[in-house]
């Protein structure tokens, strides 16, 4: 039996993109942060957002463009905006 293909969409590889470049430079960021403390504190708080990152990569990595797709965008979204909301970066 045939494989079935993953459907891509350039658009979504845009944002999925974007949103890696993002949760880069925000670790980056944090890493450069001195007091020891305070950079945990930002690592434990940031762990959600890499998380719904992965999340989203690999979603779209094994199935491609779904149904289910912007939600997985929409929830990693949302955790990095209240990630920047509570945490100064």
């Amino acid at each position: 039996m045939a494989k079935k293909r993953r459907k891509l969409n350039k658009d979504f590889e845009r944002k999925i993109y974007s949103s890696k470049k993002n949760v880069e430079l925000v670790l980056a960021k944090i890493y450069d942060i001195d007091d020891e403390d305070i950079q945990k504190e930002y690592i434990s708080a940031f762990n959600r957002v890499v998380n719904f990152y992965d999340e989203l990569k690999d979603d779209y990595e094994q199935k491609g463009f779904s149904n289910y797709s912007e939600e997985f965008l929409t929830n990693y979204e949302n955790a990095f905006n209240l990630f920047e909301s509570e945490f100064e970066i």
